[in-house]
């Protein structure tokens, strides 16, 4: 009992999220219009409010096999993110036909009104990242993982009014069902190897077995193989990337916006998770090939896989909002470099952290783009080409702005944040000998640059003789495009420091324990 109520304690963030997301279904039912059309508002103030009691202190912290500091710092990072999405995304349910037909005149139907449903379904999708970050068992990593991703089904399919958000929807979920299945079979085939789905327990079992046999069951192998493949659709990671752009496009622009962000970020928190329970670094096994090695290269072949297909496919899209699709899928490739490199060890830069710094730096300019293409005037919400935003400094400066730094920024232009988080990773992956993956994501960024310069170009260089695109969603979501390019611009210009204190002995360098495996496997050789 002591056990369960620590860890209903530890769970206040997540609990308020809960209770926004019922409080804005309240708000969207109220009877005058002025009060629903708080309920974004609202969605946002829960969030602002359960990041900042996450950062507090005053929740106890997650104990035992875990992410440890990282947990935390993923508990502020979703909620903080999800406040600016939401800003994003606030003028969505006023858009749809369904939404205006119901609250159009004094006769309000709220049987046809989403817009409460809406806000509480981002507030819901948060709070399952949230709760995978502090995960300690794997059915809590799938019920997780779950409340993540089912939410997004729905905002897919419902934020925008044609028939291509409902294509985008289906597909999605089909999809998402089946890469479920996948992972939540590599998660039985772990339990029936170990006996157990409490992480620590798991982690116990591991090492029992590798100092009794010195290698890893079949059973176990393929449990973590299919773990992995299935946990990738949520990064978007090769061969789980197919979905995106046809995803990204149908859906509303500031729904694609979270879909890049937030189901991407808690997928690398289960992998973390899930890669712990075996130990770095994970292809450099002194005792033969076994689990190390199959998975050191599985990751690595994603990483290399992943942001190739995501360059040379974003490369050839005239659909900017396509191209953003698979620039997400590119970005899941560069941050799974850092995941093969693993936590601090030997004094050695840390992958985890320079994980977690890119992965704020890849919010900031990903959602500078979506926000900046959210506010234009985009009937159908397809996405913009090239053409399309030439002559935008000219019409909309700070949108162009916006666009442009968001862009650079995912380049990895100095000194935006991006080119900082770029720099660390490659950092931690030279430390520990990995070259190759270096060089291809030095290959990779310069290929990057034609269609991340093209974007910047157009919207800050050139001219148009049609007209230039209005504002649909208002000032609110110009003002978030324009919070994450200044984002962008400080925290390139200072996140250097706070890197450098998270590598060297930081609370973000290692998680909440050795892994056991390695040390056995060096006392077994």
């Amino acid at each position: 009992m002591d056990s369960l109520i620590d860890k209903l304690q530890s769970l206040w963030p997540e609990l308020l999220l809960l209770i926004g997301a019922v409080v804005c279904l309240g708000f969207g039912l109220a009877k005058t219009r002025s009060t629903r059309e708080l309920t974004a508002g609202v969605a946002a103030l829960f969030l602002l409010a359960a990041g900042v009691l996450a950062g507090s202190g005053l929740v106890p912290t997650s104990n035992g096999v875990g992410l440890g500091a990282a947990a935390d710092f993923l508990r502020v990072f979703f909620p903080v993110t999800g406040f600016v999405l939401v800003l994003v995304a606030a003028g969505v349910p006023g858009r749809l036909l369904q939404v205006q037909s119901a609250e159009d005149g004094s006769d309000f139907q709220p049987e046809r009104s989403s817009r409460g449903e809406f806000f509480a379904f981002m507030l819901l999708s948060v709070c399952g990242a949230m709760l995978t970050a502090g995960a300690d068992d794997l059915v809590w990593l799938f019920l997780a993982l779950e409340l993540t991703s089912l939410p997004t089904y729905v905002m897919v399919a419902t934020g925008r009014r044609d028939d291509a958000a409902q294509e985008a929807g289906v597909k999605y979920f089909f999809l998402g069902a089946f890469a479920a299945a996948i992972f939540l079979y590599g998660f039985a085939l772990i339990y029936g190897a170990t006996g157990s789905t409490e992480l620590a327990v798991i982690r116990a079992a591991i090492s029992a077995e590798v100092a009794a046999t010195a290698t890893f069951s079949p059973l176990l192998v393929t449990g973590f193989v299919l773990a992995i493949l299935g946990v990738g659709f949520k990064l978007a990671a090769f061969p789980m990337h197919f979905y995106a752009a046809d995803v990204y496009q149908g859906a509303s622009t500031p729904v694609s916006a979270f879909l890049a962000v937030i189901p991407k970020a808690a997928g690398f928190g289960a992998l973390i998770l899930l890669l712990g329970l075996i130990g770095w670094p994970l292809d450099k096994n002194p005792m033969g090939v076994d689990a190390g090695e199959i998975i050191g290269f599985l990751v690595a072949s994603m990483a290399v896989l992943t942001m190739t297909a995501g360059n040379l496919l974003a490369a050839i899209q005239s659909n900017v909002k396509r191209m953003l699709a698979y620039s997400s899928v590119a970005h899941s490739g560069y941050l799974l470099v850092p995941l093969v490199v693993g936590p601090d060890t030997s004094g050695a830069s840390s992958g985890l952290a320079a994980l977690l710094f890119y992965l704020p730096a890849y919010a900031a300019g990903t959602v500078a783009c979506f926000a900046a293409m959210a506010a234009l005037r985009d009937e159908p919400e397809a996405g913009h080409s090239y053409d399309d935003l030439k002559g935008l400094r000219a019409s909309n400066p700070w949108l162009a702005a916006s666009l442009a730094i968001g862009s650079l920024s995912l380049l990895g232009l100095p000194p935006l944040v991006g080119f900082v988080g770029k720099l660390h990773i490659m950092t931690s992956a030279l430390s520990a000998g990995y070259v190759t993956l270096i060089v291809v994501l030095l290959v990779n960024s310069a290929i990057s640059a034609g269609y991340y310069l093209r974007l910047a170009s157009a919207v800050m260089l050139q001219t148009s003789e049609r007209p230039s695109a209005g504002v649909s969603y208002g000032p609110v979501a110009v003002g978030a495009a324009c919070f994450a390019a200044v984002l962008a611009v400080v925290f390139g210009l200072f996140g250097g420091g706070i890197m450098t204190g998270a590598s060297d002995g930081g609370r973000l360098a290692t998680i909440d324990a050795e892994p056991i495996p390695m040390t056995l496997r060096a006392e077994a050789e």
